[in-house]
């Protein structure tokens, strides 16, 4: 590796030798990485921004059992759905339906693929946006941002499909079961509690389309040698309508609440909802939107499995998006523009890694 405290760097051929290489951050760690490099390394204000939240604040919990339609807890969970997005924007999910084995197969299979040998993954590594199926790193557009420390499988399964032989075999069965059976129905469920949780009818939101689409995101922070200087996940808000996620046994998952950086510690068998930015702007700023990020660790792994929402095909190209105009009335009037998602996923895009939040661009 070059000695980078000897000011031998350039981040354009750093980045370039890192997207030519196809082997990721991974690649690095197997190559004997000693120290960390440059192009990882991250500012004092970006690490320490806001303080470290020291008690016991602890994300509200969701316990979904009962929350069937016509089931005895349904108005109960509603509720704390309701209060938990306007207060946190984040919210853990218990009793949610999905078998513990099938989390647990599913973590491990992600495991197993980015633990493969680098010329197994090579054939996956693209930056090609059509393609449903690619590995790529978290690598800066803007010049001199730094990277961060991971490596992602991303899976597009528009309009809940995908085609199996496009997955990787390490994997292939197990995002079927998570992705395509068990988490399209949890989404559904989400769908229905959170529109009613706005005052809507319970298929409001699944008739707005707006989570029809699942990007699944597998997710690996290999070991880092100076997890200290680096993050795994720069601080950002989703900029989805809405992310669940599930994160195995070691942590690094803080949110900011409150102006302080709250861990999330794991759960075994649980999820964690958030709410996107789309969310916030449809709900009218209801619901909100928090900003999040993720540390690494120096000498083991981190996997976590993502699942972003987003509209169907058609909606992405063909439908405007914006306040609700059943929230909206004299006292409570739009407080965003009107906007197409393939636009704002491309303005959020055109911002590169270290954009926060583009909420303020649509802000009236």
């Amino acid at each position: 590796m070059a000695n980078y405290s000897n000011g031998d760097y350039d981040w354009a051929t750093e980045v370039k030798k890192l997207q030519e290489a196809k082997t990721g951050v991974k690649g690095l760690v197997d190559a004997g990485v000693t120290e960390l490099p440059r192009l990882f390394v991250h500012t004092p204000e970006d690490l320490h921004a806001h303080p470290i939240h020291g008690g016991q604040l602890e994300l509200p919990t969701i316990d979904l059992s009962g929350a069937e339609r016509g089931g005895a807890r349904r108005r109960e969970v509603v509720e704390e759905i309701g209060k938990a997005a306007a207060e946190w924007g984040f919210f853990r999910l218990v009793n949610h339906g999905i078998p513990v084995e099938t989390m647990d197969a599913m973590l491990e299979a992600v495991k197993r693929f980015h633990e493969l040998p680098a010329e197994e993954k090579t054939p996956f590594y693209s930056s090609d946006i059509r393609k449903a199926v690619k590995l790529n790193s978290s690598l800066p557009v803007k010049e001199n941002d730094p990277a961060c420390w991971r490596d992602i499988l991303t899976c597009n399964c528009r309009d809940d499909r995908i085609d199996p032989l496009d997955l990787p075999k390490a994997c292939r069965e197990e995002v079927q079961e998570y992705a395509m059976k068990h988490m399209v129905g949890v989404k559904e469920m989400m769908s229905d509690l959170l529109s009613e949780a706005l005052g809507l009818p319970s298929d409001y939101l699944s008739n707005l389309e707006c989570m029809k689409s699942q990007l699944l995101a597998c997710l690996y922070y290999p070991p880092c040698p100076d997890p200290h200087k680096t993050l795994g996940t720069q601080k950002h808000s989703d900029s989805t309508f809405l992310t669940i996620l599930m994160q195995d046994n070691i942590g690094g998952l803080q949110i900011l609440h409150d102006d302080q950086w709250v861990d999330v510690p794991p759960v075994h068998g649980g999820l964690v909802a958030n709410i996107g930015d789309q969310m916030q702007i449809i709900s009218n700023g209801k619901f909100m939107s928090a900003q999040h990020r993720v540390w690494v660790q120096e000498s083991v792994p981190r996997v976590s499995v993502a699942s972003f929402f987003s509209p169907s095909a058609r909606a992405a190209t063909t439908k405007a998006f914006g306040p609700i105009k059943e929230l909206l009335s004299d006292d409570n009037k739009a407080a965003y523009k009107d906007y197409y998602f393939l636009d704002f996923m491309n303005h959020y895009k055109a911002k590169g890694e270290r954009v926060a939040s583009p909420l303020h661009y649509y802000k009236i």
